[in-house]
């Protein structure tokens, strides 16, 4: 490292972070470093173990963190039906985050994984996220992060929903309402890059969004992300309107949500990688022509989900 280097110094400030809520942490490696937050691996005792780091304090971004730091910590007295990093220490003060490092080769390395899940892949992961849909932890100790009133409100002011997409999905956030549907235990950032597929089982991380959803927003999650596998597409499809109707509902307005928000965030990378070539610092994709593919791709998936959203107000 190089102390006259901003970048390294905010790098050594991370460490020492570290170090004061863990002072048994040994860095062994850099494994993510960015400007907002730090992943570094190293070892604890005798175990592997992953320090994650916040550098970006900026106040969404802190309650982020510790709300992630929070569900850690219930899942010690309430444990989740699938696999998790195991906490060692935390700094809700200091954002800092240590935890095993869990075994087990990624799902996939990107958001939007350009080649298509494994039959048996796809099947154990959406086991796994079945198992965590249908848990039923204290309702106390997790949140709802998205409103989706005003998600969606925010989106239209945006430009980002038309009209006739305000008011679909405004119906049938009346009609789940209206019919007392329940919330539903969520990952909240089911994306096939935070789960590791181990030999015994998926491994489930980034747990910053955990908490209380309608029903099929971590199937809507990967939905989105799988826009190259048809065939995986069509199984959660199937699983999300196994439910009835109602679920159905639910897993469309997700879907729309999920999906406006990976378009406007490739939206963005694209016109900065117009700016700035080979720069990509929202870990979509690698290059400008691999953007501009993907957003054609989210946009085609969007398209889909409107329609059936436009289907089911009509037939609701």
């Amino acid at each position: 490292m190089d102390p006259s280097s901003p970048r390294d110094g905010r790098l050594r400030t991370a460490i020492a972070s570290v170090h004061r809520v863990c002072p048994e942490f040994r860095l062994v490696q850099v494994l993510r470093r960015g400007g907002r937050s730090v992943l570094l691996a190293g070892t604890v005792g005798r175990g592997t173990a992953v320090a994650k780091c916040l550098l970006d304090h900026t106040p969404a971004r802190v309650e982020r963190f510790r709300h992630e730091i929070a569900v850690h910590r219930a899942f010690v007295c309430h444990r989740p039906p699938v696999r998790v990093p195991r906490l060692i220490a935390a700094d809700p003060e200091g954002c800092v985050l240590v935890a095993e490092r869990a075994p087990g080769r990624p799902m996939a390395l990107q958001r939007h994984p350009l080649e298509p899940p494994s039959p048996a892949d796809l099947r154990a992961v959406l086991d796994a996220v079945g198992r965590v849909n249908a848990w039923e932890p204290p309702v106390g100790r997790f949140g709802t992060p998205v409103d989706y009133g005003v998600r969606v409100a925010r989106y239209h002011g945006l430009g980002l929903l038309t009209d006739r997409d305000l008011g679909d999905l405004r119906k049938l956030l009346h009609g789940l309402a209206r019919g007392g549907v329940r919330a539903q235990f969520c990952h909240g950032d089911a994306l096939p890059a935070n789960v590791l597929l181990s030999p015994v089982g998926p491994v489930l991380l980034d747990w910053e969004h955990a908490g209380w959803y309608l029903p099929g927003y971590d199937l809507a999650t990967l939905w989105s992300m799988l826009g190259d596998s048809p065939m995986a597409r069509r199984r959660i499809s199937r699983l999300a309107q196994a439910g009835g109707r109602d679920a159905r509902d639910a897993f469309l307005v997700n879907l729309m949500l999920v999906l406006t928000r990976e378009v406007h965030a490739c939206e963005t990378a694209v016109r900065r990688a117009v700016r700035d070539p080979g720069c990509d610092r929202t870990g979509l994709l690698s290059t400008g022509e691999e953007q501009r593919l993907l957003l054609r791709r989210l946009h085609d998936g969007r398209a889909m989900a409107r329609r059936a959203v436009r289907a089911a107000v009509g037939t609701g």
